[in-house]
């Protein structure tokens, strides 16, 4: 009857420490899903933000597009 008790607390010990590194494996695996959300985010924002650029460039007249690219232009001092 000892040693039944005694592995059981053996055994309940591991399975404590198994269920332990489970909870810290699923938290790593939950910061790394949300760093790749934010990742995958900024870099739609930044297509999306390209993609109405080229819109832009595509159904403006050549003569405004122009006027705002040499806006665009920093002087040379």
């Amino acid at each position: 009857m000892l040693g039944f008790i005694c592995v059981s607390g053996i055994w309940l010990d591991a399975y404590k420490r198994r269920l332990t590194n489970r909870e810290r494996e699923l938290e790593l695996k939950a910061r790394i899903a949300e760093a790749q959300a934010g990742q995958d985010a900024a870099g739609k924002s930044a297509l999306e933000e390209r993609l109405r650029v080229l819109e832009r460039i595509a159904t403006d007249k050549p003569t405004t597009l122009a006027a705002q690219i040499e806006g665009l232009r920093e002087p040379v001092n």
